[in-house]
């Protein structure tokens, strides 16, 4: 062990004779504390926040979508299909026919998607969660799974039979329209079921037999908007894109969850990198009462400093033990913090003590990579502060009286 880490362990531990040093040297400490647990229980925050925002979106949308490169809708092979059978890294996927409609009700009237979905479609989404009322809609018949908003817009009730629940679909063709009536694809739907997610998805869809989509939509039996895909685990995604993508001749756009929600991940990760800059200014401050802290003990061992300087030691060397002691304080300090903010997201998550609702606590999300952020940001910080403390350690400090 060298004699500057030796020393600065010693000064670290042990108590000045000057009270004042002492209450600034636990100021600093604690600020490093109450920082460090203060940036981790606000980054456990908003990883709690992004991860239920994020829960809405990953109740509806797969692993995987594929959609025509040119277009709306496509056709598959029955080679192609035998093919996506083969693949062992496809655990289910979905075939899709959607197109956004006119649904009827009673005198009011509602523009959304109807999603004709196939029977696994709730394998590939967990769609089925959050249904709380009714039931999922059975394939090859009229039923269909209709969002809360719309739901509430029509002031319509499931199994409703007394009035039609009806969707218009324009038919496809060229030329002017002699009937309106001749202009649209017309039936009527068996409200079976009640989807609950978020507004914006409670007014999006209704969900419908992939049979009775394409015959409103006057397709083909083999022609779609979109297959979904859900991977097993563990799969490479880059080489599944790449095997499917060949698959369909290189005609079809393939995205991830991440890609289909392009700018809600990139609105929740701008905000979580402005919280993280906002909340290390702090960090800075509070070091910077710990370079303070340090000059002050600089001072205080003025004349220890002297002593060893006349007795052979390089200004390098005095100089470490200032700097190593500013290392001990700060890895102290992170992990008593990081310790503290653990504690509190721990609780938080297990006793639920802030809520947001009368029955949903407030999320908070307890992530190894959020204490490798925290840790780095106090160390590097921490280092820079105790370099610029040391470098007051000169020549001319030993030789002045």
């Amino acid at each position: 062990m060298s004699f500057p880490f030796y020393i600065a362990r010693r000064y670290t531990i042990s108590r000045s004779k000057s009270t004042a040093i002492n209450i600034i040297t636990g100021i600093a400490a604690t600020g490093i504390v109450v920082s460090t647990a203060a940036l981790f229980i606000i980054l456990s925050v908003f990883s709690g926040l992004k991860d239920f925002s994020l829960s809405f979106t990953n109740t509806t949308d797969p692993d995987l979508k594929l959609t025509p490169a040119t277009g709306k809708s496509f056709l598959m092979t029955p080679e192609q299909e035998a093919t996506l059978h083969q693949f062992k890294n496809i655990a289910a996927y979905s075939k899709i026919a959607e197109e956004r409609v006119l649904f009827y009700f009673d005198g009011k009237e509602q523009v959304a998607y109807m999603k004709g979905v196939d029977s696994l479609f709730t394998t590939v989404t967990p769609i089925k969660k959050s249904v709380p009322y009714g039931q999922w809609l059975k394939p090859y018949t009229g039923q269909a799974v209709v969002g809360a908003n719309i739901m509430n817009k029509f002031s319509m009730f499931i199994g409703e039979f007394n009035r039609d629940f009806e969707v218009f679909v324009p038919k496809a063709g060229k030329g002017a329209i002699q009937n309106p009536e001749d202009a649209f694809n017309k039936t009527v739907l068996i409200p079976t079921g009640v989807y609950n997610i978020n507004d914006e998805q409670d007014s999006k869809y209704v969900f419908v037999d992939v049979a009775l989509a394409q015959e409103m939509l006057q397709f083909k039996r083999n022609q779609y908007t979109s297959i979904e895909f859900k991977l097993m685990p563990g799969t490479n995604e880059a080489d599944m894109r790449k095997d499917i993508e060949k698959l369909f001749g290189n005609k079809v756009i393939l995205k991830n969850r991440e890609q289909l929600n392009d700018s809600l991940y990139k609105m929740l990760n701008a905000e979580n990198l402005v919280t993280y800059l906002f909340c290390s200014l702090v960090v800075v401050l509070t070091l910077f009462c710990l370079a303070g802290a340090l000059i002050m003990l600089i001072l205080d061992k003025k004349e220890n400093i002297r002593t060893l300087y006349s007795l052979g030691a390089e200004v390098k060397a005095l100089r470490n033990i200032f700097f190593y002691q500013g290392i001990f304080i700060t890895t102290l300090g992170a992990t008593f913090g990081i310790l503290l903010g653990a504690g509190v997201i721990f609780v938080q998550k297990q006793f639920s003590l802030l809520m947001i609702t009368n029955t949903m606590a407030y999320p908070v999300e307890f992530s190894v990579m959020n204490i490798v952020i925290v840790l780095l940001t106090i160390f590097i910080l921490g280092v820079f502060a105790s370099r610029i403390a040391a470098a007051r350690v000169s020549k001319k400090l030993m030789e002045s009286a």
